[in-house]
């Protein structure tokens, strides 16, 4: 027997705006975790690219792709829920493959930043590596190096409240002339906090070097939105390396005070940049010695953009962060066509030191058969009250 229950027009309106009531006001998350794959077409050599879009619950956006393990965008909200593209990067794996690419939001290694001489030692043995900037190694390499390799991309599922993806890549001993057969793993994960969490670890069979980062360009009003000289930026840090006119350290350490490069409180970038127009760097591309290095995964800069109020926090376990500001971006054309102008976006690249295997004083960065290289960096997005 069914018991049908029959109300009033008067009655069943209630009813109604009772249930919606009670589904308006139950506490729900603003979006669902998610991870969704798809096709991002063929490299040169027909090699298939895949995109994977990570939506995390607290409404942060991340699309990363598989060719050099790369985050190609992240939608980030301001205060009003307007949510912008803070990222460079291309529409298609052509513009990742051109001239116009300078490392946007890729994986970087094996080794990144500069190696001078593109040589260094280990036991009684010179290892001599590709040059790509002048005579020195940067960023891993000419050809194989990790941002022009195709990654194994699988979506993480373990934890259904974060969207996650796990890329995976081999590099053979003696690939851009470096010891070692190299396991990577490189895990990216959008967290309710809006986060970006990026964990990275490597095994070898034979003793290498290891110095992962990655190579976001951020600019927080909009990739493609003028430039970051408004910006407002803090680094964690009372020191940097000083570096010759190659970018190449010289070993010492150097107090950030009374310099362009004292941004222990908050500083707009564009205050003091044309002090370091005329040097090797150009502008900003230094290495800075962040505080308590044994401290583990901790604050390490702050970025703010007044315009739209959004900020980007820092975090990683890293000794070093070096800050760039574009200053080679000249115009290239990037997605929807929007130009990247010089100074157009900022780097805030959380690593050991540069040429570390070349400087017996900085922090090293030997792998050892048994061992595990391990790095975490987080970007976390926010924006003013």
């Amino acid at each position: 027997m069914s018991l049908r229950l029959r109300l009033s027009p008067s009655c069943t309106r209630l009813v109604v705006a009772a249930v919606v009531s009670a589904v308006l006001t139950w506490p729900q998350p603003l979006t669902a975790a998610e991870v969704a794959q798809e096709p991002f077409g063929k490299t040169a050599d027909g090699t298939a690219v895949q995109r994977f879009r990570l939506t995390g619950d607290g409404g942060l956006v991340v699309e990363v792709i598989s060719y050099g393990a790369t985050v190609r965008s992240i939608l980030a909200a301001d205060a009003a829920g307007r949510s912008v593209d803070v990222v460079n990067g291309f529409d298609d794996v052509a513009g990742y493959q051109s001239d116009d690419n300078q490392y946007f939001g890729c994986t970087t290694g094996r080794v990144c930043n500069r190696i001078a001489g593109a040589r260094f030692e280990l036991d009684d043995q010179t290892y001599r590596l590709a040059a790509n900037d002048g005579e020195n190694t940067l960023h891993g390499g000419v050809e194989r190096s990790l941002d022009k390799v195709v990654w194994q991309g699988e979506p993480d599922l373990a934890d259904p409240s974060v969207a996650a993806v796990d890329f995976t890549y081999f590099s053979p001993d003696g690939e851009e002339g470096f010891p070692g057969n190299v396991h990577f793993k490189v895990r990216f994960a959008v967290t309710s906090d809006n986060s970006l969490v990026i964990r990275y670890s490597a095994t070898t069979d034979l003793t290498t070097p290891i110095n992962l980062t990655n190579h976001s360009y951020f600019n927080l009003g909009g990739h493609g939105n003028g430039t970051i000289l408004d910006h407002e930026l803090s680094i964690m840090a009372d020191a940097y390396t000083p570096t010759d006119d190659r970018l190449i350290p010289t070993g010492e350490i150097e107090t950030v005070v009374d310099t362009p490069l004292d941004f222990r409180s908050p500083r707009r970038i564009g205050d003091r940049i044309e002090e370091l127009t005329d040097t090797a760097a150009l502008g900003y591309d230094h290495n800075f010695v962040l505080r308590h290095p044994q401290s583990g995964v901790r604050l390490v800069a702050r970025l703010r953009d007044p315009a739209s109020g959004r900020t980007l926090s820092v975090l990683s376990d890293q000794p070093g962060l070096q800050f760039y500001s574009g200053n080679f971006l000249a115009g290239q054309t990037g997605k929807q066509g929007k130009a990247y102008v010089h100074r157009g976006a900022l780097c805030l690249e959380a690593q050991a030191f540069p040429d570390s295997v070349n400087q017996p004083n900085f922090p090293p960065i030997w792998l050892q058969p048994g061992g595990e290289y391990a790095q975490t960096t987080i970007y976390r997005f926010g924006h003013d009250d």
